[in-house]
């Protein structure tokens, strides 16, 4: 398949990069585990509107300290389950949510830019100065809180987070096949639509912005979806971050890891 794209990159350039432009903003669903599935049936559930999509959410809980988690990019809410069970034990109100066309909110295109406006929303509806986010929900959050220099958090944890959105187009490209002629044209369309140069969306320039009191950021030296090297960049350049890198979990176990679990609670206590 990939043979033939870069063929038809030659042929059909506009059409191989509209192609390439639908994988980049048309995430694919992955299926939730029965335990994650268990802990979205004890979620008070509300549908929220943002701009064509229907957005659900989810609050577990009634205590005293609040958080908000954000998702990674083809994830979803249920990702969280193992560290909502924990939360809850520890007297949190905990929201979350599925971002759009992803999990159980509609479906249709979306981008790293709806994604983030959302996280801001939800920030300011839900009055909550402690967040988690796994993965590209960390892009989406620190892009979001630019653009709100009066939200201020408390305590942030991310658990993995790219830095350059360019690796991500790069990724795209990569697995599709397209030529590099058709990359650069990807890239004019998403900095035609969003008004930013694709070389200035990096998490550590956006950390310089953002009014986060303390962030832990922790990562696998063996995660193969996003390098261990992204993250502490971020982190070189995020003076209230402190970097902690684990062993034994990849991309995505960190999210049901006990010690990590543990890490999280005990920062955001």
């Amino acid at each position: 398949m990939k043979n033939i794209i870069r063929i038809l990159s030659y042929l059909l350039p506009d059409v191989i990069a509209n192609f390439a432009y639908k994988q980049l903003t048309s995430p694919q669903i992955k299926k939730l585990r029965p335990n994650e599935l268990e802990t979205l049936d004890k979620a008070q559930k509300e549908i929220f509107k943002f701009y064509d999509f229907d957005i659900q959410t989810y609050r577990w809980g009634n205590g005293d300290k609040q958080v908000l988690l954000i998702h990674g990019w083809e994830g979803q809410a249920g990702n969280f389950s193992d560290l909502v069970e924990r939360l809850l034990k520890e007297n949190y109100t905990i929201y979350a949510f599925d971002s759009p066309s992803h999990g159980f909110s509609s479906k249709g295109q979306t981008s790293l830019f709806e994604f983030s406006e959302l996280v801001g929303v939800l920030i300011k509806k839900y009055s909550v100065s402690k967040l988690v986010s796994h993965s590209f929900g960390g892009v989406a959050t620190t892009v979001g809180l630019s653009a709100h220099p009066d939200i201020e958090i408390e305590k942030y944890a991310l658990l993995t987070v790219p830095d350059r959105f360019l690796d991500r187009i790069n990724d795209v490209s990569n697995r599709v096949g397209i030529t590099e002629k058709v990359k650069q044209k990807l890239i004019s369309r998403i900095e035609a639509e969003s008004n930013v140069k694709v070389e200035q969306l990096n998490v550590s320039d956006y950390v310089k912005k953002i009014n986060v009191k303390n962030a832990l950021i922790i990562h696998d030296k063996d995660d193969r979806v996003v390098s261990i090297e992204q993250s502490e960049r971020v982190s070189k350049n995020w003076q209230y971050a402190r970097h902690k890198s684990i062993e034994g979990t990849g991309h995505f176990r960190i999210l049901r890891t006990e010690s990590v679990l543990e890490d999280v609670v005990a920062f955001l206590n």
